[in-house]
């Protein structure tokens, strides 16, 4: 039905997380037909991302040069390392603005069943970060990789610093959740959590 070149860019946006057939059928047609001017913006900002992108020497986060925007920041306090799976979850915690230490992003969390070990993700970066650290705090996600890796991260550290103080964020029900439609690890992090009125 459709050329070729159109079907091999369908393909190329179906790789895409979350992109079906219909959504990368809209996104070609609209790149096939706007402005040639538009269509190289495009091309280049992808080919930019590709060349100049790289992860912090020192968190592991995204950046366009060796060291990001926050471990470079004076402002910000570098004896409390927050740590994330992504760089995703650092961008969603920079949106609240209520955090003002620095991050360290794993790239990953530990998953036997995926056949990822520590030793595959940026565990050892942390290890070495802590020694200057007051607190370390994990968020990883409430999933059962998410656990593991928080278990595996806090006897790690209790181990290496006895009186490092590491935390884990608190889940729970969201703002406006109702309880019958959570999920039990949800519920159980909620109770476990809860704090005097």
């Amino acid at each position: 039905m459709y050329p070729p070149s159109l079907r091999a860019l369908i393909e190329a946006f179906r790789t895409l997380p979350g992109v079906g057939e219909k959504t990368a059928e809209r996104y070609a047609l609209m790149i096939a037909e706007q402005p040639a001017e538009e269509t190289e913006r495009f091309a280049s900002a992808l080919m930019n991302v590709k060349t100049t992108l790289r992860r912090c020497t020192v968190c592991g986060n995204l950046t366009d040069g060796e060291v990001c925007s926050v471990c470079k920041d004076p402002q910000r306090s570098h004896r409390q390392i927050f740590v994330v799976q992504s760089a995703k979850d650092v961008a969603a915690m920079e949106k609240t603005a209520e955090y003002n230490g620095v991050y360290h992003v794993l790239n990953g969390l530990i998953s036997p069943s995926k056949g990822i070990l520590p030793e595959d993700l940026n565990i050892e970066r942390l290890t070495d970060r802590a020694k200057e650290a007051d607190e370390v705090i994990l968020a990883t996600s409430a999933t059962m990789d998410g656990e593991t890796t928080a278990m595996y991260l806090d006897r790690l550290l209790k181990k290496e610093y006895p009186q490092l103080l590491v935390t884990r964020i608190a889940h729970g029900l969201p703002a406006g959740g109702m309880l019958d439609y959570a999920d039990e690890i949800t519920l159980s992090h909620a109770l476990a959590d809860r704090r005097k009125m």
